[in-house]
């Protein structure tokens, strides 16, 4: 594998999270750096754009920004109208309008959970016990 060398010149923030980052999983800022850059284009490549687009970003949020992202959640509406279509089609066919509405939910719902699922996954990179939001999501599954 060949090397490459190169000078970035970072704004004073990100560098600060960076070297935060960095510290949190006892690294050096350089290979910090090199990991965000990697899980960068893994996404990029791995996810259709508007998936890649809705998760790229959430390496730059700071750690507050991170936990209200992996607390997300589909809207009520959404996750319940969802819910109403899925009951339906157990029971008898959906028109065409309800099969195009149920897929675009459910790709809503699929984006809410791995913009969840990438949040937490960062937040445990950073260094913090994200067993919490498992808790979370089971009690709130339960009231449901």
């Amino acid at each position: 594998m060949t090397l490459q060398t190169m000078t970035l010149n970072l704004p004073g923030p990100l560098y600060n999270r960076l070297k935060q980052r960095a510290e949190r999983a006892q690294r050096t800022v350089e290979a910090e750096l090199l990991e965000v850059a990697a899980v960068g284009m893994r996404a990029e490549e791995d996810l259709p754009a508007d998936l890649a687009q809705a998760v790229s970003s959430l390496r730059f949020l700071n750690d507050a920004e991170l936990w209200r992202a992996a607390r997300s959640h589909l809207p009520g509406e959404a996750a319940a109208e969802l819910e109403v279509l899925h009951l339906k089609r157990q029971d008898a066919s959906l028109t065409q309008t309800e099969i195009q509405r149920s897929a675009e939910l459910i790709r809503q719902y699929e984006r809410a959970m791995l913009v969840r699922a990438r949040a937490a996954a960062l937040l445990k990179r950073r260094g913090y016990d994200v067993s919490v939001l498992k808790a979370e999501y089971e009690q709130s599954s339960a009231r449901a």
